[in-house]
């Protein structure tokens, strides 16, 4: 659909390239982490064969999009040197461009060299878990690139993010410093703003539930939200088990979030993840 169709407000479009996605049918966003250190250990793939491989596993099974990331940012994860990182993402992004000449592909990084990198390797949107906090540059960069953005709320970085999770109100809070940062972004010209509150990121368990119990409260800043919860610790440490054994619940919040108008749940598991989808929009 081109973008001289305004029919769409700003909570359920965003723009790339030269395309304005309705997001009236929520995406899937499949998670392919470069790294050897992510929290769940099935997601880790290495090698470029490996990695092309499992985008193939996830466009069939209904992914929308990918989110390429090279470093975990799970607490006390080692952040590696910025050459690392490229050396991870870029061969990744520029294969999966080769192949899916179409499919949208996001860059999961908080370093603006890596996501100028990434964008003009091929990727679409730009993928930040610190918001613009770590990289001073970030806004101007993505504002220069004019792609979409995901504004994901935080708190310090991976060494020190849990010791930050005082707040007197989770849910009014995380929605007064997400506007902060947006209000910035559109003061530098980045018109596609997609808002991701952070789940487990500064956030206890119970500030987590709170938080999600309250998303629909997210929408009056105005813009699409993006919900990754896919087998974080909110629902493993809640049971006291793995994160592999935390699927079920994954689905089960995915659910909920779908249904308080989330419009891009960010996955391990597509298929789950996109059987959740069609029902849901069978529902409707």
């Amino acid at each position: 659909m081109k973008s001289k169709d305004n029919n769409y407000d700003l909570n359920n479009r965003f723009r790339y390239k030269d395309k304005l996605i309705n997001l009236q049918n929520p995406l899937i966003m499949g998670i392919l982490n470069v790294t050897s250190n992510s929290f769940f250990e099935k997601s880790r793939k290495s090698g470029l064969h490996e990695a092309i491989q499992h985008v193939e596993e996830m466009v069939r099974a209904g992914a929308d999009i990918i989110d390429v990331g090279g470093i975990s940012t799970r607490p006390k994860a080692d952040l590696f040197n910025i050459d690392e990182e490229l050396n991870r993402v870029i061969p990744v992004i520029k294969a999966i461009r080769e192949k899916y000449p179409d499919l949208i592909i996001s860059v999961d990084t908080f370093r603006s060299k890596v996501a100028y990198e990434s964008v003009k390797a091929g990727a679409d949107i730009v993928n930040d878990v610190y918001g613009g906090r770590y990289d001073e540059e970030m806004f101007d960069i993505v504002a220069e690139l004019q792609v979409p953005y995901i504004l994901m709320h935080s708190r310090g970085d991976s060494h020190n993010m849990q010791d930050l999770c005082h707040y007197d109100d989770v849910v009014e809070e995380v929605c007064f410093e997400l506007s902060e940062q947006v209000e910035i972004l559109k003061s530098k010209g980045v018109k596609d703003i997609i808002l991701d509150p952070g789940f487990g990121f500064a956030k206890t368990l119970e500030q987590n539930f709170e938080l999600l119990k309250n998303i629909h409260y997210l929408k009056v800043l105005g813009l699409p939200m993006l919900i990754g919860i896919s087998r974080k610790s909110m629902i493993y440490k809640l049971f006291d088990f793995e994160p592999k054994d935390a699927l079920n619940g994954t689905t089960v919040l995915n659910t909920f979030a779908l249904l308080n108008d989330a419009k891009i749940i960010r996955v391990h598991d597509v298929k789950e993840a996109y059987q959740v989808k069609q029902l849901i929009l069978k529902m409707k």
